[in-house]
């Protein structure tokens, strides 16, 4: 049975910059959970960041907040983490929170802090996808549970 890095907040810990939670209410989420399937992990926290902090964003290859300071180090350090917890525990399955700088799998938002929405992958989504770890928002559970369905059979 494979486990997934799953994003502290998608399981309802209050470790967003804001202080809050994006709490995913999923029997297949819970499932996962009874199996001790799931490892929780929120990158900027592990990478020194507070909560709560000012909202980031990616700029320019930089990860810049709304107060106009470089979190980057803290970003590139919390995704070094989560691929060094993948490897450790012989993760091969992420799920993480859509459109955040560290988590966003298919979106971020483009580092203006308008709230506008482009095409592309949060620090730690990138470092894992590069390293072969299958990566998924929670608006592909669907092909998540597919994924691990056929890892799980093989």
């Amino acid at each position: 049975m494979h486990k997934v890095l799953v994003s502290s907040c998608l399981l309802g810990q209050p470790v967003r910059y804001d202080g809050q939670s994006k709490g995913l209410t999923s029997d297949i989420l819970t499932q996962w959970l009874q199996e001790k399937r799931v490892v929780a992990f929120c990158p900027e926290v592990a990478g020194g960041l507070p909560t709560p902090r000012p909202p980031a964003e990616i700029n320019a290859e930089k990860v810049i907040t709304s107060t106009g300071e470089d979190v980057t180090d803290e970003f590139q350090l919390g995704a070094v983490k989560a691929l060094a917890l993948c490897k450790a525990q012989q993760i091969k399955f992420a799920l993480l929170k859509e459109s955040s700088p560290s988590c966003g799998r298919n979106t971020i938002y483009d580092g203006s802090h308008k709230g506008v929405k482009v095409p592309g992958m949060g620090l730690t989504a990138e470092q894992l996808v590069k390293a072969g770890v299958q990566v998924f928002s929670e608006e592909q559970l669907p092909e998540l549970v597919s994924a691990l369905a056929i890892a799980d059979n093989n």
